[in-house]
């Protein structure tokens, strides 16, 4: 008798520990855009801000106008005139993880890389390296946080996110001043020149505030997912060497490889990137398995039926990106890192809609998805043309998929130049970005 009633006290507490975590798990739900939006946008912001799927602003989406501020910054023009700079980041970045004569923390370290680009090319700045080095630890504090309980208590992670955002607005605002200043010496027009200048022509001259609001979106855009899609990428190539042969194949054959091994300068422009099939497959593939992101929220706009059961219009719904890929009839042993599934004579991802969409779908797909396409793409050129890489440790360490997907240990590496040259950084390659930011 005693031990039915441990029995029947055990599962009631085990009840109220269910229904408390639920409530706390449907506060949050609520209080997270908010908690997003506060960190990243000031109250004093007079930009329209529509509503979003879940009833709260929705970071980027400010006004109609600013769509197509968008559709110019992800432009193919513009991409062309980013393709050189973001070459020249990561080239660097590469030279600099072969120095190193330890393995490197790749996840941390691709980071370190979509921040710097995300700096460096898509906004301009011609921050020092040192300062660039403390903005990123300081956005790094804000991004841990930025997520945290909306409880605004002495040394909580509410309290340390808006300290963080504090401080990068300081910063950004320097550096944009500085930018304003100087407009001499630049060969293109990022994307912050291109949200300046479209607010002009619409007669939306923009407040420094907005500038710095604008500004942290372009970062926060840049940031996470296109790290989390890089370190996978490079995880499996380390783990498929056939397929990175495969794809070093493919750059010979385009004459971007010498047969040496080293890349040919100046061959790649979008065309050419385009032109590159199974360098087209793996990134397709890298996508399909390793998401970035779980799924995103709509709002149901006409009441319509699913498997029996009714969704009424204006219901917030959740899609899930994942449990499509994984479960869609289309592709063939979905657990298989295989690019060819990809390839024109397969092309499992051309039957049906909505079967592959790891940016998204519809009206409210990714804007971004051909900046981070090329981003990748870029990445793994230079991966399989300037370095050699391996596993640092045993086993290859399991996934984690929040708040992105990404390794658990951040998986070591140890990278090497493919000869003397890639251990050194090129002053040239500094010189060159400093001309041109």
């Amino acid at each position: 008798m005693l031990f039915e009633g441990l029995e029947l006290v055990s599962a009631l507490a085990t009840l109220a520990a269910c229904l408390v975590s639920v409530t706390l798990l449907l506060a949050v739900s609520q209080q997270l855009w908010q908690l997003r939006w506060a960190a990243t946008r000031d109250k004093s912001c007079k930009l329209p801000i529509p509503k979003g799927s879940m009833g709260f602003p929705l970071i980027g989406e400010t006004g109609h106008w600013l769509l197509q501020v968008f559709s110019k910054i992800f432009s193919h023009e513009a991409l062309e005139s980013y393709l050189p700079k973001i070459q020249l980041v990561i080239q660097d970045t590469l030279r600099a993880w072969s120095s190193q004569p330890e393995a490197i923390n790749v996840y941390q370290e691709a980071q370190k890389l979509t921040f710097r680009m995300a700096i460096r090319v898509l906004l301009g700045f011609s921050i020092p390296e040192e300062e660039l080095g403390h903005l990123f630890e300081v956005y790094q504090q804000f991004m841990e946080n930025v997520f945290s309980l909306p409880v605004d208590l002495p040394f909580s992670g509410y309290r340390r996110g808006i300290q963080a955002r504090q401080i990068l607005q300081k910063s950004l605002e320097k550096a944009i001043r500085e930018k304003l200043q100087c407009t001499q010496g630049k060969d293109y027009s990022d994307a912050l020149d291109i949200l300046i200048e479209s607010s002009k022509e619409h007669g939306k001259e923009m407040t420094m505030q907005e500038l710095k609001d604008g500004t942290l979106e372009l970062i926060f855009a840049a940031y996470a997912t296109t790290a989390s899609a890089s370190t996978s990428l490079i995880m499996q190539l380390l783990k498929h060497p056939a397929v990175l042969e495969k794809l070093r194949e493919e750059l010979r054959t385009q004459g971007i490889l010498h047969s040496g091994g080293c890349a040919c300068e100046g061959t790649l422009r979008l065309d050419t990137l385009s032109g590159l099939r199974y360098l087209d497959c793996v990134i397709k593939e890298v996508m399909r398995l390793f998401t970035p992101v779980s799924g995103g929220y709509r709002t149901v706009l006409q009441t319509f039926e699913l498997d029996g059961f009714q969704i009424p219009k204006g219901w917030s719904v959740m899609y899930s990106i994942r449990d499509t890929h994984d479960t869609s009839p289309v592709f063939k042993d979905v657990n298989v890192f295989d690019p060819d599934r990809f390839s024109q004579a397969r092309s499992e991802d051309k039957d049906g809609r909505f079967h592959y969409l790891p940016f998204g779908g519809g009206v409210r797909t990714c804007l971004g998805k051909h900046l981070a396409k090329l981003f990748l793409k870029v990445l793994a050129v230079e991966l399989a043309s300037t370095s050699r890489f391996e596993l640092a440790t045993r086993t290859f360490p399991r996934i984690t998929l929040v708040p992105v997907l990404h390794p658990v240990d951040g998986l070591s590496v140890k990278f090497f130049g493919l000869d003397s040259n890639q251990n050194k950084i090129l002053p040239e390659t500094e010189a060159m970005l400093s001309a041109t930011v």
